[in-house]
């Protein structure tokens, strides 16, 4: 059978790939026409060509893929010509195939709004290789970007700009907020906020009706009569189904685009299949890689499937399962093989950083459901679930900020696994502080469908580790295809494949990312006996590749903790966290926050008149924390040197509020002014917190001292609280406030002050040496084989025997403590990278914007 492929873009050479899978030997002579210069690469990842990838690197498979499968590739040659009655195509270059099968798979096209001025130079669509390398080279002359769109699409072409260092650039949405399909006004408005975080400007409710310039763009005109200066445009307004050639040979198309098929996915020719973008089922264009994926399944099960018998070929036994023949068993008549369906578009993507998902039915809203809404928008964390009336199942839901339980919430929906009875632990964890979402992993059924892109099973993937003995993710890749697509399944793919191994009591080794083949425990273990002090060093000792975002700050973080060095200093700046690579929060707008420490939340009066004088000297917003220390909002970068300045002069240091350290140790009055206290909570809680300052460490770290029962401190909601006792200090550990909130437990009771400061350093560098990453000491414990039970064993029992050795550890870590901020102002280096321009290092930000707000400023809302 000869089967003609017309594009080959992912699904068309997914569908290949299938077919191959599932064919017999020598089955099928396959033919693909591709436009493009080179076969079929990932879109879903076209925005890492930003990041360093080359566009071999994003390539679907090798070179002679092709050939080795005896495929005939014509590429940079569209198929312009179908005649149906003859069963050929031709194409650009006039090469004629003739074929049994026909499958269309051309995609899509970025649809391009009708404005005026849209074919001037500096105006890009954002769909292929060659519009990124466009983009690439004229973004060397821009400085003021636009993006048309606020979808996925756009948002990814917005990440593009940033990427090409055009850091002033603007999102222009038609409708009222980011992401109308996906996402509710809320979650835009968190979403929102979090981009202006980042930088860029957002512009909703707005009609561009002219593109300005003569021959390239110069700026843009909307039809509220407002404008904006632009030298670069890209637009990214959505897609529009290839359907040309279907067109030219008298296939049905919808009425806006697409070529309707069946749920085979044939058309209105029998012989002639479409898939992806391009195909119209059931009145809707599928617009992501797993619905195209499935679709292409579908047709390559069915061209693989025996043929249906004629009836006069049959014998005549009967059952109501099968149709049993001298020579096979084959579905009954009428049956037509795979189908498809229809498909969930339930998606979870990273948008510049920015977790986003959405799942089910997100807007449902009746008398018949019920809806519960978690918002922090300190943090800008958004989540929403909406459940039935009796409050047994989820339907849907939008997460934005933290997207963690996304898989797991997808699959209770789709698998309906009835909720816990307080429906809300699926979203902010149990009372005892572990997700009821991320612990019912082993719980659903073995033919939930985990990976959407290639229908991969949690069957298969556990079958794939017991059996196939597969114990990476790679090896999970390379067995099931599973991770492959988007690849946004890989977190439950990872969960399954370690609680297979588990349960199969095998040592498990949780690895950090393709780069380095260690867990960060191991990679700890590994820098410090080779005494490595740099990313580069420990990336070409033991990675491989150029890195990505989860190991570099991880490694940054590595290195923070076991040598306390500048982390600006010796090429490690690019490896940190954005907020750490300028020793400073970001905030709304593009100003940064200054947050000095304050130990144990006691200050003098000078202190504070300094603090007002700093405030009020560069218009900073002041406000009191409920850790017990001042913050100052709305600082320009080039001033951050400037205040470090002021403040340490007076006697302050940095307050690490930036960094995954320690922030504060918050304390009561205790025994010098309370009469409840017993001891004097304060001159502790400033000893523990002059002692573990700038501690770097996996996560975050918060601690607390009270000086009674009745805890003012709040200390057991800290990663390690302390409670004064007639006897002495009760220490309890591992809890957390935040989105989990989860209770410390007791560790040991009636401790001497140099005794608790002793198992405080012991727990602390243990959790240190043994946490993953980006792990707050809670689910640490939650995690850990034992419980409590097993730290105290560690920690004040030291089972381990190595009790003197994390003490030592830590008094090295204590001994070499500096002010970031101190470091900074002092090297020349590192200070002139406390510049908004380059050439310009005096100037600052034009675009920051400030308004009154009760005595005040606040940051103006851009639309």
């Amino acid at each position: 059978m000869k089967i003609v492929v017309i594009g080959n873009g992912m699904v068309g050479f997914k569908f290949c790939e299938k077919l191959i899978a599932k064919a017999q030997p020598q089955q099928f002579d396959i033919v693909v026409f591709g436009e493009e210069i080179r076969p079929a690469y990932d879109r879903v990842h076209l925005s890492e060509f930003f990041s360093g990838k080359t566009a071999d690197d994003l390539l679907m498979s090798p070179f002679n893929w092709y050939t080795d499968n005896n495929i005939t590739l014509h590429l940079s040659d569209p198929v312009t010509n179908i005649d149906r009655a003859a069963k050929t195509v031709t194409s650009h270059k006039g090469i004629t195939e003739n074929y049994d099968v026909l499958v269309i798979a051309t995609g899509s096209s970025a649809f391009v709004p009708p404005i005026p001025g849209v074919e001037k130079d500096g105006v890009f669509i954002y769909r292929t290789i060659e519009d990124l390398e466009l983009m690439q080279a004229y973004a060397k002359k821009a400085k003021k970007g636009a993006v048309i769109g606020g979808g996925l699409l756009g948002l990814e072409a917005a990440k593009a700009m940033l990427d090409l260092g055009i850091t002033d650039t603007t999102v222009i949405e038609f409708a009222p907020r980011l992401m109308p399909r996906q996402i509710d006004e809320a979650a835009s408005n968190i979403l929102t906020n979090k981009l202006e975080t980042l930088g860029l400007k957002i512009a909703t409710s707005k009609n561009t009706s002219q593109i300005l310039g003569d021959t390239a763009i110069t700026g843009m005109q909307f039809s509220d009569d407002t404008n904006i200066e632009v030298d670069m445009l890209v637009i990214s307004a959505g897609i529009k189904p290839r359907d040309e050639v279907a067109k030219l040979c008298g296939l049905e198309v919808g009425l806006r685009g697409g070529i309707v098929v069946n749920e085979q996915l044939q058309t209105s020719d029998a012989s002639i299949y479409a898939i992806g973008e391009c195909a119209l089922y059931n009145g809707m264009i599928y617009g992501l890689v797993a619905p195209g994926y499935d679709m292409a399944n579908v047709v390559a099960t069915n061209l693989t499937a025996p043929p249906p018998l004629q009836r006069e070929d049959l014998e005549p036994s009967i059952n109501n399962d099968f149709i049993v023949s001298s020579s096979s068993i084959v579905p009954p008549l009428g049956d037509q093989g795979a189908s498809f369906i229809g498909f969930d578009m339930s998606t979870k993507l990273k948008l510049i950083g920015i977790d986003v998902a959405s799942f089910g039915d997100p807007f449902i809203q009746n008398k018949d459901t019920r809806t519960i809404v978690f918002e922090d928008t300190m943090k800008g964390i958004y989540k929403r679930i909406n459940i039935t009336g009796d409050g047994k199942y989820l339907l849907g839901g939008i997460l934005i900020g933290d997207a963690e339980a996304y898989n797991m919430l997808l699959q209770t929906s789709k698998n309906k696994i009835v909720l816990p009875p307080n429906a809300e632990d699926v979203i902010l964890g149990s009372r005892g502080g572990e997700s009821e979402a991320g612990a019912g992993v082993l719980s659903l059924p073995d033919d939930a469908i985990v990976c959407s892109c290639e229908s991969v099973t949690k069957a298969g993937i556990c079958t794939a580790v017991s059996e196939s003995g597969c114990e990476t993710i790679d090896a999970i890749k390379k067995c099931t295809k599973a991770g492959t697509g988007c690849g946004g399944c890989v977190p439950m793919v990872k969960d399954l494949m370690l609680h297979t191994m588990k349960a199969q009591g095998k040592y498990v080794r949780n690895v950090i990312c393709e780069h380095f083949d260690y867990s960060r425990q191991e990679l700890l273990d590994l820098v410090k006996m080779d005494q490595l002090k740099t990313y580069d060093e420990v990336l070409d000792t033991f990675g491989k590749g150029d890195g990505c975002e989860i190991c570099k700050p991880l490694v940054a973080s590595v290195l923070a903790s076991l040598w306390n060095d500048m982390i600006l200093a010796k090429g490690n700046a690019t490896a940190q966290d954005s907020n750490d690579r300028f020793l400073a929060n970001i905030q709304k707008g593009g100003s940064y926050s200054v947050v000095p420490r304050i130990p144990g939340g006691e200050i003098t009066p000078e202190k504070l008149i300094v603090i007002g004088s700093v405030a009020k000297k560069y218009n900073l917003y002041t406000k009191i924390t409920g850790g017990q220390r001042i913050d100052l909002f709305g600082a320009h970068l080039s001033d951050l040197p400037k205040i470090w300045e002021e403040l340490i002069a007076a006697g302050f240091e940095s307050g690490h509020a930036y960094g995954k350290s320690l922030r504060t140790v918050k304390s009561c009055v205790g025994s010098t002014w309370c009469r409840f206290g017993l001891h004097d909570s304060v001159s502790f809680a400033i000893q523990i917190e002059e002692r573990y300052r700038g501690l770097r460490s996996p996560h975050k770290l918060k601690g607390g001292v009270s000086g009674c029962i009745r805890e003012c401190a709040e200390a057991q909601s800290k990663d390690f609280g302390i409670i004064a006792t007639e006897k002495g200090w009760n220490l309890y550990v591992c809890g957390n406030g935040g989105s989990k909130p989860q209770h410390a437990l007791l560790l040991a009771s009636d401790l001497d002050s140099a005794t608790l400061i002793k198992y405080l350093d012991r727990m602390l560098m243990f959790y240190i040496k043994t946490a993953d990453p980006l792990t707050r000491t809670a689910t640490w414990l939650n995690k850990m084989e034992g419980g409590i039970n097993y730290l105290r064993n560690v920690v004040v029992n030291d089972s381990l025997g190595i009790g003197e050795i994390l003490e030592q550890e830590m008094q090295a870590l204590v001994d070499s403590y500096k002010c970031e901020w101190k470091e900074a102002i002092e090297n020349p280096e590192i200070r002139k990278r406390f510049s908004h321009f380059v050439n310009a290092p005096e100037e600052k930000d034009p675009t920051m914007k400030f308004e009154p707000m009760r005595e005040q400023k606040k940051v103006t809302d851009w639309k």
